[in-house]
């Protein structure tokens, strides 16, 4: 069947590009020219299953009333919270609502009577959603996964393509550092790139990586991040500020190993291996496109993307159907961004002094596991022996 141009869905798990996309498409739906007389917006939230089917219920009767103007007219289903598989959504009497709905577009709207839905979760195994995408223009946002490798390339690329809106350039190492202390929710990135912008104003647009460390607050992939960061920096103080703070909020330490000391060890060993092979370093494309081209041998000993999930970014034929969701490029491959941000640190150590270092943190977890050491003095020790090594290039 071919797709029906009156009717659009935009949903995904990601809150905010879900809500800025809707109000960015009804905006376009509507001309700008919502006068609260032609057109009508019915907010989906509903407590229970009474709630859910009178929200069907005000639907349907918009939808099947003719617009005051004759001009046309947009019924946009804000925010539906009833579509998921919860206790609500499950219920036989939103299932109810939900069927009458369908029913109701699938016998056709009125001449210029457009339907636009929006919402943050659907149960994609019931029928309205197979409706949906045989019959609407489908737009599905999902947040990036963050337990995929490879996801800083993808918040990288979302980071940048927003800044060059706002005119903003991120200096050096700032852009990798606000993509480890943002993480990938979108809106969290749109509140911290505006923060940045009033704070440097109109007269400087370039953001540094102090000037990032002013505005974005430390989360915990931040913490973890950070550590590394001063460990490939030989900034002792700074790591041990940090691992003594996670430990005081109750942080394991030996997550706090695993999570950030061994990756950053590990990375730092592979990507000074790299930097001898006079691969270009100055660059991130240069330098992906360097390992790209590195022998199967070469490459199979380096960290690898996880595979699976969901694919690259769809588009349908004539049904419209967008999936702006983006997984890695290739299903595995070299996962090439955590090493690229290791280059600079590699360059502290020796080589001799990196092989010391993976021996130093594998000692250093065996001990947080298998002996009653204090947790604390064996990190302190670990840091004071990884930042000696940067020292001894």
């Amino acid at each position: 069947m071919a797709a029906t141009p009156n009717i659009y869905a935009i949903v995904g798990s990601d809150d905010g590009r879900v809500k800025e996309e809707a109000l960015r498409l009804h905006r376009e739906l509507t001309g700008g020219n919502d006068d609260g007389f032609t057109h009508e917006t019915i907010e989906g939230t509903a407590d229970n299953s009474e709630g859910a089917f009178r929200i069907c219920r005000s639907v349907v009767e918009a939808l099947q009333t003719m617009p005051f103007f004759g001009d046309g007219k947009v019924v946009w289903l804000k925010n539906a919270s009833f579509l998921v598989d919860d206790i609500t959504g499950k219920s036989e009497r939103t299932q109810s609502g939900v069927e009458s709905l369908k029913d109701c577009l699938q016998a056709g709207l009125g001449k210029g009577v457009v339907f636009l839905l929006s919402a943050t979760g659907i149960d994609k195994r019931r029928a309205f959603w197979k409706f949906l995408e045989k019959n609407a223009a489908v737009r599905i946002f999902d947040k990036i996964d963050t337990s995929r490798d490879g996801w800083q390339e993808e918040v990288a690329g979302l980071v940048s393509k927003r800044a060059k809106d706002l005119g903003l350039r991120f200096e050096g190492e700032a852009l990798e550092l606000f993509v480890m202390l943002a993480g990938e929710a979108t809106r969290q990135i749109g509140n911290e790139l505006e923060k940045i912008d009033l704070f440097l104003g109109p007269e400087r647009r370039e953001v540094t990586p102090d000037d990032v460390r002013k505005m974005v607050p430390l989360s915990r992939a931040g913490v973890v991040f950070e550590i590394g960061n001063a460990l490939q920096n030989g900034n002792a103080s700074r790591a041990l500020e940090l691992i003594d703070q996670q430990l005081e909020r109750g942080e394991s330490a030996i997550g706090l190993m695993r999570a950030s000391i061994i990756p950053t060890v590990r990375n730092l060993f592979m990507a000074k291996v790299l930097s001898e092979k006079k691969l270009p370093t100055h660059n991130y494309n240069a330098f992906a496109a360097a390992v790209d081209r590195l022998t199967a041998v070469e490459r199979m000993w380096l960290p690898q993307k996880k595979t699976g999930g969901p694919n690259d970014k769809k588009t349908g034929g004539s049904n419209k159907k967008e999936t702006e969701t983006k997984s890695d490029k290739k299903a595995g491959g070299v996962n090439v961004y955590p090493l690229f941000l290791c280059l600079k640190g590699a360059g502290q150590f020796t080589m001799a002094g990196l092989r010391g270092a993976m021996e130093s943190a594998l000692h250093a977890d065996r001990s947080l596991v298998t002996t009653g050491l204090d947790h604390r003095l064996v990190l302190h020790r670990l840091v004071a022996e990884l930042t000696a090594a940067a020292r001894k290039r």
